[in-house]
């Protein structure tokens, strides 16, 4: 990550990130040692020039493209940041992640853009234009008819994600509004968002990617729905309380913006009467719980929350869950040799933690 002002252009809209020197703003800590990496502000941030840009330029460019063209395209960029995975990952060990945790991020996104590129030239046709259904008629002697169409929207979706996949929550976002034909403005969580700047900007400087088809934002942009209207998409990974906040905005209520979110998740693992200590079942059970409890340290919105285990079975499952950490978990830095699993995302994360 680097630690000099981004310039702020049209094609890449961006909150300040400035050297840990720096005074005011969000201080961003390394997760592992509590270093100063930057601190991120709005200072000059201008989110309305953001909004229309994407609604011109991004939307003039990618209108260029057909849906196979564009379709291609994220194969094309697949293959980029593939060559340069390794690059990242670098800047995914100060989140916390390990190297396991940053390839199912970093992978993971990247192998959403070879899949949509795939699905979208096999399953959709070569044109801006997608016919649902046949012509029907809207009268008795065929003087009105009509057919649905599906077509890009005029305006931008605006994509806010979570702390935990800063790259994979980003493209698996991106990857369908740009086969679209919909710029997309990205707004990551503040914590982990210098790993989502750094694909950003390794994205924009492979050249692949038409002008104003994809725009950052970082730091705060609480005033972000102010500016949208109903030709724009509102896509939110992130608490289901500010959710229910974002989707009472005006805008989404009376102005058509369309609202999307994806919120908390309660997963549980349940365990059968019938699956014993010492059967194949038992184990796969102690296997997953563990996994999920020290993937990405346990912060994914998927992980199982609630272990529920027959009163017969409870001394067992606790015995050997910890049997199974004691084995095979080594919390420290990631990018120390041994480690399995490494810090919360964040500070704050590991004070609400213990909390």
């Amino acid at each position: 990550m680097t630690t000099e002002q981004i310039t702020v252009v049209p094609s890449y809209i961006a909150g300040n990130w400035h050297s840990p020197a720096a005074q005011g703003g969000t201080e961003v800590r390394d997760a592992n040692t509590g270093e100063v990496l930057v601190t991120v502000t709005k200072d000059n941030l201008d989110v309305a020039g953001a909004v229309a840009y994407g609604r011109q330029t991004g939307q003039r460019e990618l209108a260029k493209l057909s849906l196979h063209e564009r379709a291609l395209k994220l194969k094309e960029l697949a293959l980029y940041l593939n060559e340069r995975r390794k690059d990242l990952y670098e800047v995914s060990f100060k989140t916390g992640a390990t190297k396991i945790d940053s390839m199912v991020d970093i992978d993971g996104g990247i192998g959403v853009l070879f899949t949509f590129s795939s699905k979208g030239r096999r399953e959709l046709p070569n044109s801006n234009v997608i016919l649902d259904g046949p012509t029907e008629p809207l009268s008795k002697d065929g003087s009105f008819i009509g057919t649905h169409i599906y077509t890009a929207m005029a305006g931008v979706v605006v994509q806010v994600n979570a702390f935990n996949f800063p790259v994979w929550g980003m493209l698996e976002k991106f990857a369908p509004a740009f086969i679209a034909g919909v710029p997309t403005i990205v707004k990551p969580a503040t914590p982990t968002g210098y790993l989502t700047e750094a694909a950003v900007r390794m994205m924009l400087d492979s050249g692949i990617l038409p002008e104003g088809s994809l725009q950052l934002l970082s730091g705060s942009a609480r005033d972000i729905m102010d500016h949208l209207d109903y030709r724009d998409m509102f896509a939110f990974t992130g608490s289901a309380s500010t959710a229910s906040k974002l989707k009472a905005h005006r805008n989404v209520i009376d102005g058509g913006v369309r609202f999307a979110a994806e919120t908390d998740s309660l997963n549980a693992a349940i365990l059968g009467p019938d699956a014993v200590e010492g059967t194949p079942e038992f184990d796969a059970f102690v296997k997953v719980v563990v996994n999920e409890m020290t993937s990405k340290a346990g912060q994914k919105c998927t992980a199982i929350r609630r272990n529920i285990v027959p009163a017969a079975q409870v001394d067992a499952v606790i015995s050997a869950v910890g049997k199974r950490i004691d084995e095979r978990v080594v919390i420290g830095d990631p990018r120390v040799e041994g480690v399995t699993m490494g810090a919360l995302a964040s500070l704050e994360q590991l004070a609400d933690v213990r909390g």
